[in-house]
């Protein structure tokens, strides 16, 4: 399968993440955050020298990912509002980049998360908002989803653990209910694992049919502590799930690339060394 890093996990100097990449056999760029200046920020000119770097390291740009929507409440916000137009504007800035770059991925967050979104015998009232959360964010969605199919691009939208969409049945549901070919899911295993959505085989069962990326990150969970400390993978909560996961991706030939989120630092060292430590175990499993 394609392995690949989003580069700001080695270094936001890409030259020196792409050598590292190159060191260690990973061939798919994932694009974040580059020369300290998030994706949708660049001018044509860094655009154009991003693009020259990935050529010149033999290496492919597999998503570029903002984050596009992030965090904005799905009930305080309107279509055409000055948020809403500014993350449509980055949206399609980010398109723009995507294409230059050779890719046709492009992430998009889903709002800031909302703790219930439906209820029933009173939860209705009292705890989810009368129901109607659901309805408000996929028209909130429309106008995304349909700049992807003029543009003839794939989104991507992420599960977040502060997101609308936690898990593998929120994903499939939000994707069936807008009824495009345009949006896909890229699951982060581990995120979705911190909102209690078991990995496998319940949530791959969910969107095994609308995979277009996966991050994966492993880390160990507190929820009632609301604290998260990240692991080098298969050190974390995600351990026994990891093989069961790269089995099943196997036998179902997904084609879409698997990046390590390098977000792991031990005691002492750096983000690099993070890397390290879990790159190996990605090939492993994945490669």
């Amino acid at each position: 399968m394609k392995i690949g890093v989003i580069t700001n996990g080695i270094s936001e100097d890409l030259e020196y993440a792409l050598k590292v990449m190159n060191k260690t056999g990973v061939k798919y760029a994932e694009l974040q955050f580059v020369w300290d200046k998030q994706v949708g920020d660049h001018t044509p000119e860094e655009i154009s020298k991003i693009k020259k770097l990935v050529d010149s390291y033999e290496v492919k740009v597999s998503c570029i990912s903002r984050h596009n929507f992030n965090g904005l409440s799905v009930m305080d916000t309107e279509v055409g509002d000055e948020n809403y137009n500014q993350h449509m504007a980055y949206l399609k800035k980010t398109i723009d980049m995507a294409k230059a770059l050779g890719t046709r991925l492009v992430r998009i967050m889903t709002f800031n998360k909302q703790m219930v979104i439906w209820g029933t015998n009173g939860a209705d009232r009292w705890v989810a908002g009368g129901n109607k959360s659901w309805n408000k964010f996929l028209k909130l969605f429309e106008k995304p989803v349909q700049l992807a199919e003029d543009e003839d691009v794939d989104l991507v939208m992420e599960t977040g653990t502060n997101a609308m969409i936690v898990s593998g049945f929120l994903a499939r549901k939000m994707i069936e209910d807008l009824g495009t070919k345009h949006l896909k899911v890229l699951w982060d295993v581990a995120n979705s694992l911190y909102c209690a959505d078991t990995p496998f085989p319940d949530a791959y069962a969910e969107i095994r049919k609308y995979l277009g990326h996966i991050h994966m990150k492993d880390m160990k969970v507190d929820i009632p502590k609301a604290t998260v400390n990240f692991r080098s993978l298969g050190k974390g909560d995600l351990a026994p799930f990891l093989e069961d996961i790269a089995n099943a991706l196997k036998k179902d030939n997904y084609d879409g690339v698997i990046s390590l989120e390098s977000v792991y630092r031990p005691n002492g060292g750096t983000f690099e060394d993070g890397y390290y430590k879990s790159i190996e175990v990605m090939k492993e499993l994945f490669g």
